[in-house]
């Protein structure tokens, strides 16, 4: 399966993510131990580094992560968190905590991003902006790996389906075919003792 065309600055509200197979975004705790070891496209971490001008994030994430930068510290630009208590909230440098509304957490997120993408890295606000039809593209690497539990990417029971478009070359409706085969595998003995 070929990546879509590459990603660009172009003021965007981009939600952002690597997720498991099965929707999974981050494990139980919000933790991201389970990508250690997987790989990307050469010069995918740039192509972000070079597009985002700012990131809006969540409380949760924000308390996990720390004083961490996104792209493993290459990207430096402003970070906004949004919050119900700023007040309690870590200080760091680069880092606002918002009490707003999520549309005007995108407002000040946009302006701060001087003409390059708004990255949103948290599940729920991904989700109350894509309500708000305020999400302009979503972007998944989809990871090997099966977690079973954690932080979905969206979560809305009993909520309406939300219908997608692909973008790139082909049919924007069509059905996106991964195919994987598990990493280790048990050998079923045959009836005569050797295995297949």
């Amino acid at each position: 399966m070929n990546d879509t065309e590459p990603q660009t600055a172009a003021g965007k509200v981009l939600w952002h993510f690597t997720m498991s197979l099965d929707g999974f975004v981050a494990g139980p705790n919000h933790e991201m131990d389970w990508m250690t070891g997987m790989s990307a496209r050469p010069g995918l971490v740039d192509e972000y580094v070079e597009t985002t001008g700012a990131v809006l994030g969540g409380r949760d994430g924000w308390d996990v992560a720390g004083d961490s930068r996104p792209y493993g510290g290459a990207w430096d630009g402003p970070i906004f968190v949004l919050t119900h208590h700023p007040e309690d909230a870590t200080p760091a440098d680069g880092v606002t905590f918002l009490d707003c509304d999520p549309a005007e957490a995108v407002r000040v997120g946009l302006a701060a991003a001087g003409g390059r993408n708004l990255e949103v890295l948290s599940p729920t606000i991904g989700r109350q902006l894509l309500e708000l039809g305020l999400i302009d593209e979503i972007d998944l690497h989809i990871a090997p790996v099966l977690l079973g539990e954690g932080i979905r990417l969206y979560d809305n029971p009993g909520g309406e389906p939300i219908r997608l478009q692909r973008v790139g070359e082909g049919d924007p409706v069509s059905v996106v075919n991964v195919r994987y085969r598990p990493a280790t595998r048990a050998k079923i003995p045959t009836e005569s003792g050797s295995d297949h």
